[in-house]
C-alpha cells in the first residue's frame, strides 16, 4: 500500500511583509520522485526548508511519515537532503566529509564500509581521498547526495541535484534517485530543468508567488500545454510547408530559427494534427529527418501556468537555438 511521506495543509510562511508560501497544500507519496518547480521567488526553497526542518510554518500543518512536525527547529527523523547546496568542509577529503557529517547527524556508528558504499553509489570512489576544495560543483552535489544516503532516508529532499553535472554525472544521479524511489523512498527535487522532471518525476508541483498552481502527474502537466510549435526537418521542406499549410488545425510559423536552416519548417498544432501531418508528408514520399517541439511540452505548460508565456514563437525559437 502506498504511504504518504509528507502532507502539508494550509502552509503559510512569511518573511516580514513578503509572503513566501500562501496556504499551500501538498501530498508527497512514498516510492516516487516528486518535482517542485516555479519561477525564482515562487517559494520553492522555503518549502524545501520546511520539509527539512530548517524553518517553521507560520500557519497550517505539516506531517512527515504520519507524525506532525513540532514547532521546534530540527530535521525530522527519516528525512535527509540539502537546500542551496550541501554543507561540506573544503579542507577535508570526500571520505572524511561523510564521516564528519554522519557524526553530526548522530550516525557516528556508521562503518567505513557504509561510507565506501555511499561514495560508490554516487560515483566518487576514485576521488574518495581527495580534498573537497578541488571538487567541481557537480562533484560537490554528488557528495551531498552521498551524505544524505548514509542516513538511509525515507524522505529525500534535494535542491537542484543535477546542478553542475555533466551528462554522464546526471545520468548517474538520475539512476540513483530512480532506484531509491523503486525501494519506496519519497524523493523531492527542485529543478529548473524540465528534461530532468520529464525523465525522473511521477508527479510535479508548480508554485507561483507562493501558491500551488498545479500538482499532479507529469503526463497531465504535459497535456496542459495545448498546441505547441514543432520543428520539422524533411528532405523537401518546400513540399512539407505546402502540405502543412493545407492541413486543418495546423499553422505554419515564421521562425527565426527555421530561417537559419533551409531544411526546417516550424508549425503550430496539437499532437493529433502533427500525427496527421507526418502521415501526409511520408505518404507524399518525403523523408522526415527530425521532428520535435521548439519548447518541450512540460516547459510550455510551466510557462503558461506561471504566467511567463508571453514571448512570441520567433523569440522562443531563438532561445532554443541559443541553448
Amino acid at each position: 500500500m502506498e504511504t504518504t511521506a509528507a502532507r502539508a495543509r494550509g502552509i503559510t510562511k512569511s518573511f516580514g511583509d513578503v509572503v513566501a508560501l500562501d496556504s499551500v497544500d501538498l501530498d508527497i507519496p512514498g516510492g516516487q520522485v516528486h518535482g517542485l518547480v516555479g519561477p525564482n521567488g515562487a517559494g520553492k526553497t522555503t518549502l524545501l526548508g520546511l520539509l527539512l526542518g530548517l524553518s517553521i510554518a507560520d500557519e497550517g500543518t505539516l506531517e512527515i511519515m504520519g507524525t506532525p512536525v513540532s514547532r521546534v527547529l530540527g530535521v525530522p527523523d527519516g528525512v535527509a537532503g540539502f537546500v542551496d547546496g550541501p554543507g561540506l568542509y573544503p579542507s577535508l577529503t570526500a571520505r572524511q566529509n561523510l564521516a564528519a557529517l554522519a557524526a553530526l547527524r548522530g550516525y557516528a556508528s556508521s562503518r567505513a564500509s557504509e561510507v565506501d558504499e555511499a561514495l560508490e553509489q554516487v560515483g566518487l570512489t576514485d576521488v574518495a581521498d581527495d580534498r573537497l576544495r578541488g571538487f567541481s560543483l557537480g562533484m560537490r552535489q554528488r557528495l551531498g547526495l552521498a551524505a544524505a544516503l548514509l542516513t538511509k532516508p525515507r524522505l529525500l529532499v534535494l535542491d537542484e541535484p543535477a546542478n553542475g553535472l555533466d551528462p554522464a554525472g546526471k545520468r548517474h544521479v538520475h539512476r540513483v534517485l530512480s532506484n531509491l524511489a523503486a525501494q519506496g523512498v519519497a524523493v523531492v527535487i527542485s529543478s529548473h530543468r524540465m528534461d530532468d522532471l520529464a525523465a525522473l518525476c511521477g508527479e510535479v508541483t508548480i508554485l507561483a508567488t507562493g501558491r500551488v498552481v498545479f500538482t499532479g502527474p507529469v503526463a497531465k502537466l504535459a497535456a496542459e500545454s495545448g498546441d505547441l510549435d514543432y520543428r520539422l526537418v524533411t528532405s523537401d521542406p518546400a513540399a512539407a510547408r505546402r502540405i502543412a499549410s493545407a492541413t486543418t488545425g495546423l499553422e505554419v510559423v515564421l521562425s527565426a530559427g527555421a530561417l537559419r536552416d533551409d531544411s526546417a519548417v516550424v508549425v503550430r498544432g496539437s499532437v493529433a494534427t502533427m500525427d496527421a501531418l507526418v502521415a501526409q508528408v511520408v505518404g507524399a514520399g518525403i523523408a522526415v529527418r527530425e521532428l520535435g517541439p521548439v519548447v518541450p511540452p512540460l516547459e510550455a505548460a510551466f510557462l503558461a501556468l506561471t504566467g511567463a508565456d508571453d514571448s512570441p514563437a520567433e523569440e522562443k525559437s531563438e532561445q532554443k537555438d541559443a541553448s
